[in-house]
């Protein structure tokens, strides 16, 4: 799910940056916002994927470091969260006899579990698969359309929602692709 959320962050701005003009211009702080943002990744709210709006830059807080000044920094950020029962696509990365886990946007970490594929077997092997009867096949790289089943924030060091997805439903599993538009070997 797409959200909007506002959020204030303090932004810190080395003192380096300003010894030739004294004065802190918005673009610096902007750019030092975006910085700090992307190395956060995530909050429980959601995956952070864009400022949308810079609010406003409050004054310099008093807390004294000889090496930053400190802004605070309100501004409106848009998110995505995983919500249980919403129906996305992932990119299998990793199978093993246990289940598959996928890559969806900026989730790393969707397990889709043997029990939550009806129909599909385990196939060991070189190129390790899950396969059902009707010959349809969940192995690397092979994207999948599922549901999402169950969600937790993990905040260690990697920062990210952990789900679990099912396709026990009609319409979800593998999904094929006839190349990028859908036309090869048409003729324009």
């Amino acid at each position: 799910m797409l959200r909007e959320v506002i959020y204030i962050m303090r932004v810190r701005i080395p003192i380096k940056i300003l010894e030739n003009n004294k004065e802190v211009l918005t673009s610096v702080v902007a750019n030092r916002l975006l910085l700090q943002m992307s190395n956060l990744k995530a909050c429980e709210d959601g995956y952070m994927l864009a400022v949308t709006k810079l609010i406003h830059i409050g004054c310099v807080d008093d807390e004294f470091n000889s090496q930053h000044i400190i802004f605070p920094v309100k501004f409106c950020c848009r998110i995505f969260t995983p919500v249980a029962g919403e129906v996305m696509t992932g990119i299998v990365h990793k199978i093993s006899d246990g289940g598959v886990f996928l890559k969806s946007g900026p989730m790393n970490m969707i397990y889709l579990s043997s029990r939550l594929m009806p129909d599909y077997h385990y196939v060991p092997g070189e190129t390790q698969r899950f396969i059902r009867d009707d010959l349809s096949k969940i192995e690397i790289d092979v994207v999948v359309r599922y549901v999402v089943f169950g969600v937790r924030w993990i905040d260690d060091k990697w920062r990210e929602f952990r789900v679990l997805a099912s396709i026990k439903a009609d319409g979800l599993g593998p999904v094929s692709l006839n190349g990028l538009d859908g036309l090869d070997g048409v003729d324009l």
